[in-house]
């Protein structure tokens, strides 16, 4: 079952109070080298980690905290061959993860039996992975700008699509019907599916689209750009509704709340940001002390998962590997 939500804050000045008295961050150890992606369950109950050492790390969150789920002080330990550079969860299923490596496969676990249910050999080095949210369809994109969509009832690839731009995230919309990718034109292309018929191709950003994020409620979706701007749309009217521009640095992740009301952004900025999608004004922001590269919002509360280009101390050489919540109550 999944947690029952927390109550939406809704009035601006709340949520400012609220995180001032919720801004603590706790760190946890995950993995020998730069975290590439984490992800809530769809029950918010497990955290998982994945990693350029090739493995992917689950925990579970009991209050405030994360706990591991085995032995191992680093938690349970899924391996691919490869650099693991991004993962999703099954919408619906708590306990199914899917994760998308640099070693030319899609692998599917069942974080019950830390054992992996599938492996699905692709053609290219994987680097975005997007689950529909009918649970029916995995895409998968690698480094040859190629998404392969793979039948997860017969885990196999149902159709190939080759684009001739850079495909830089994939995304479905929140009724799996719609298909979205942004390109290294500053362009969001979005096809319906299972079709693959262009639908239409908005011009989101002067420079380079890099990340694409859909709110929980189908109100919008979120774009992130190398010139530093998140532009906020209108999933029915394809308008931008606002554009965020507190960040100085190419915006490389996004993450909004369960309730649609908060978008967390990420880049090469010394902070995360943290804004409000119905005036677009700073909510609160995180202090970090390097690049961002992935930030996820847990599913029922405003609680921040994320991991960043971090090094170990005092040497400062070696890729810490670490992940992070913030969100926290202080007195926690």
């Amino acid at each position: 079952m999944k947690e029952a939500k927390q109550t939406p804050i809704e009035d601006l000045a709340d949520l400012r109070t609220y995180f001032a008295s919720h801004n603590v961050i706790r760190e946890h150890i995950a993995h020998s080298s730069k975290v590439h992606s984490v992800g809530w369950s769809c029950d918010g109950k497990r955290l998982a980690s994945g990693s350029y050492d090739k493995s992917v790390v689950t925990f579970t969150l009991e209050r405030n905290r994360l706990v591991s789920e085995f032995i191992f002080k680093l938690g349970y330990t899924l391996k691919h061959t490869g650099s693991v550079d991004q993962l999703c969860w099954h919408a619906s299923h708590p306990d199914l993860l899917s994760t998308a490596s640099g070693d030319k496969s899609v692998r599917i676990w069942d974080t019950r039996s830390h054992k992996c249910a599938a492996t699905i050999a692709t053609k290219g080095e994987n680097i975005n992975i997007a689950w529909s949210p009918n649970g029916s369809t995995i895409a998968v994109g690698n480094k040859e700008d190629l998404v392969s969509f793979i039948d997860t009832k017969t885990y196999k690839v149902v159709v190939e699509e080759q684009f001739n731009f850079e495909v830089n995230e994939i995304s479905w919309n929140n009724t799996s019907d719609l298909f979205y990718l942004t390109n290294g034109l500053g362009c969001v292309h979005i096809l319906t599916y299972p079709s693959l018929e262009l639908q239409t191709v908005l011009k989101a950003h002067p420079g380079t689209c890099i990340c694409i994020e859909h709110d929980p409620t189908g109100r919008y979706f979120a774009t992130g750009s190398a010139d530093a701007l998140v532009s906020l749309w209108d999933v029915n009217e394809l308008a931008c509704l606002r554009v965020f521009s507190r960040l100085e640095w190419p915006v490389r992740t996004l993450s909004f709340s369960f309730d649609g009301r908060l978008l967390a952004s990420g880049s090469e900025d010394h902070i995360i940001d943290i804004g409000d999608t119905e005036t677009g004004e700073k909510v609160a922001e995180i202090p970090v002390l390097a690049s961002t590269f992935t930030v996820a919002w847990h599913p029922s509360r405003y609680l921040v998962a994320f991991a960043c280009e971090d090094k170990e101390l005092p040497e400062r050489k070696r890729d810490a590997g670490n992940l992070k919540l913030w969100g926290l109550p202080n007195n926690s």
